[in-house]
């Protein structure tokens, strides 16, 4: 399977259907049907089933989807089906309340550590992490190979940390920075801007 063959767009509802199928084991469920998972996340069952079979055939007609193979093999697809350790740049507000987030551990992550350049902030405890100085970042995450990486750092300082980052070897970066960064084509980069968001929804607004 090309990886580039396959849309954007069916890429990010793959979570999506991942998170409602933990839900459903959860409640005990042991097989759904496309219609059931549409309606729970308010996507077609012909949309869904569009998007699963991109990866292959996972359920049967008449039949449904077992949740629990459907959700092994969404997890291989999305490769979450090992841990990922993350490495976190800015122990502000943001920096802060990501490194202590507990709703990673069960989705195939897990903060490993966090930077900052602030000479106060240097050695102070975070939860179960002492937040480490950025200036030896580059060489910690490489020895480390943590392969992902957050930004939550003002905008005017993103794009020297993504610069370290790259040159650490992370190939994946969330950015909780108002900016966007520049990458080599070989990175990933994925953008939260709760004031974007806002912004989208106001427009449906009177």
């Amino acid at each position: 399977m090309n990886k580039k063959l396959i849309p954007e767009i069916i890429v990010t509802r793959l979570p999506v259907y991942l998170r409602c199928l933990q839900r459903m084991l959860q409640e005990g469920k042991s097989v759904t049907s496309s219609q059931e998972l549409g309606e729970r996340v308010g996507i077609s069952a012909a949309q869904i089933r569009k998007d699963l079979s991109q990866f292959g055939e996972f359920g049967k007609q008449g039949r449904g989807y077992q949740i629990e193979f459907l959700r092994k093999q969404i997890e291989e697809i999305l490769h979450i089906d090992h841990e990922w350790e993350i490495a976190v740049v800015g122990a502000g507000d943001i920096g802060s309340a990501v490194a202590q987030y507990r709703g990673f551990i069960d989705r195939g992550f897990k903060v490993k550590m966090i930077f900052d350049n602030k000479p106060e902030k240097i050695n102070q405890q975070i939860g179960v992490f002492y937040i480490q100085d950025s200036a030896n970042m580059k060489e910690a995450i490489r020895e480390a190979d943590i392969k992902v990486a957050m930004i939550c750092v003002p905008a005017e300082a993103a794009q020297e940390v993504a610069n370290q980052l790259v040159a650490a070897g992370v190939k994946a970066i969330l950015n909780y920075a108002p900016i966007n960064i520049s990458v080599p084509k070989s990175v990933r980069v994925q953008y939260i801007d709760p004031s974007i968001h806002l912004q989208n929804m106001t427009y449906y607004l009177e």
